[in-house]
Order: structure tokens, then sequence, then C-alpha cells
């Protein structure tokens, strides 16, 4: 089980307890590339910040879509520990899988399945 304290408007991976395979994870990230979380029960998307000012890459993410609007809320819990763990929506899982199955991306398939 990993945890987390509420410090920043990002998450950073050093900041991470417990959870090494989650703080990999994160540091493996691309610049804007996006993972699902789940902080404190709540599940949204999170993207990896941009390289700093400085040229170096970041090693934090930060809260995109409607996780931005609940994490703000979590910054009156400062220095709170919460839990944190990764988690698949259906919406990321699909995703990964459209690059997989190139066979059915074709006009005729669209025309034959598009209202399903």
């Amino acid at each position: 089980m990993a945890f987390v304290e509420i410090r920043d408007d990002t998450i950073w991976a050093t900041h991470i307890e417990g959870g090494k395979v989650l703080k990999d994870r994160i540091q493996s990230l691309s610049p804007g590339e996006v993972i699902e979380l789940e902080v404190d029960g709540v599940v949204g998307s999170w993207e990896k910040t941009r390289i700093g000012k400085d040229g170096r890459p970041q090693q934090s993410i930060k809260p995109i879509g409607n996780m931005k609007t609940v994490w703000k809320r979590f910054q009156s819990r400062r220095r709170e520990r919460v839990e944190i763990r990764e988690v698949r929506t259906a919406d990321a899982y699909l995703m990964a899988l459209s690059d997989t199955m190139t066979e059915w991306n074709s006009p005729e398939d669209e025309e034959a399945f598009r209202d399903l």
C-alpha cells in the first residue's frame, strides 16, 4: 500500500511512501504522459510534468481534468497522508488497446458499426 502527503499542487514521486512500483512508474513516464490514479478514494487523471526551467526532467505529476478541481480542494488538508494507487479506467484501457486492433480501423468497419 502506498501513501503520499498532501504538500503541493503536484505529487512528487519522491514523496510517495511504500510504493516503489508506483514511484518507478511515475518516474518512467514521459513529459505529458497521463496516468490514472486513485488518491484517497478519488479516481482521476494526472499528467507527468514538463521539463523544468533548468532543463531537467521533473519527477512529478499534476492533476488534469476534473481531478484538478478535486486536488485543489485537497490543499486544505496539507500535511495529511492519503492512500494512492494506480488504476485503469475503461477509457485508458480501451485507448491502450486501440493501437493493437488496427485491423478494425477501416472506413467499412466505421460505417458498419458506428451506431453500436
